[in-house]
């Protein structure tokens, strides 16, 4: 077995179908926020500009200062209630809190992929490896020049994604044939998790996240070592990762408080609108933290 050369990458590539609809499920819902919110696009994908292009969304009269939360969605297309969980975000709940922090959101860094449910791009790379200056991304290139102005500003970020049974069946064996490396099979979490930074962990604010979920849906339990997808468990839902060597969007920058939502979306205890909910709650609870710590 060998890792896949240029013609195996195009060949790949052939085989990957449009399934949905980003103007029809996306676009619209962020046009239709532009009344409430300032709607910037930001660039578009060069596999077809018309069709993919790429927009943030921000609380109008941004103030320096307010500390500036991100939130993102869509890195992995395929992982649908990232994005939507995203949307949802600002038309629910945004109102809430933008007295006291401006809002900066990508809803879909990963257009194609949520239009062929890939957790790749079009060039069989992951985004969520890709989060660095001059990386092969392009995605992700473009989504750090749109934020730069604001980068240092970072107070908190939300990364919304989920960890579906296709992890498994689809994406993990293209991995082991992509790079010609053996890859285990995890266990597929059932219910909701979240994923912190190694390196500045904040598992308070983890917790004020995971306590919010639990008002909407379950919560993953770890496996029978105590791990989930192959990680020990710091608490209850939560898992640490090292974003930055990682280079994963959740590390992108020096955010002091960061976390990295995970949905179940296959399990037979929820519904898609369940796990946008969830997204939701996961922010919000979040963010509810953040006012907490502010007013203190």
């Amino acid at each position: 077995m060998k890792p896949w050369n240029q013609t195996d990458i195009e060949a790949w590539l052939k085989d990957q179908t449009i399934k949905r609809s980003y103007q029809d499920e996306v676009v619209t819902k962020i046009l239709a926020l532009k009344n409430q919110f300032d709607i910037i696009e930001y660039g578009s994908l060069s596999y077809s500009a018309l069709r993919y292009p790429l927009f943030l969304i921000k609380t109008k009269n941004f103030d320096k200062n307010k500390k500036t939360i991100l939130i993102t969605g869509g890195v992995h297309g395929y992982e649908t209630s990232g994005v939507h969980g995203a949307l949802a975000f600002f038309e629910r709940e945004v109102v809430k809190f933008d007295d006291m922090f401006n809002f900066i959101c990508a809803p879909c860094v990963s257009p194609w992929a949520y239009e062929t449910i890939n957790r790749w791009n079009a060039k069989a790379l992951d985004p969520n490896r890709c989060f660095y200056s001059n990386g092969p991304s392009e995605e992700c290139s473009l989504f750090l020049e749109a934020v730069s102005s604001v980068h240092d500003q970072l107070f908190a970020h939300f990364d919304l994604h989920e960890t579906t049974d296709t992890d498994n069946s689809i994406f993990r064996p293209a991995l082991e044939k992509r790079d010609a490396v053996k890859q285990e099979i995890w266990e597929i979490p059932d219910g909701f998790y979240i994923v912190g930074d190694t390196a500045n962990p904040q598992p308070g604010f983890q917790k004020a996240v995971i306590a919010a979920v639990k008002k909407v849906t379950h919560i993953a339990p770890g496996d029978k070592n105590g791990m989930i997808i192959g990680v020990p468990l710091e608490q209850e839902g939560v898992i640490n990762y090292n974003f930055k060597k990682l280079f994963l969007c959740a590390g992108l920058s020096n955010s002091e408080y960061t976390t990295t939502t995970e949905v179940y979306p296959d399990s037979p205890k929820v519904t898609d609108a369940l796990c946008v909910d969830a997204q939701v709650a996961a922010v919000r609870g979040g963010v509810e933290y953040l006012k907490n710590i502010q007013a203190d």
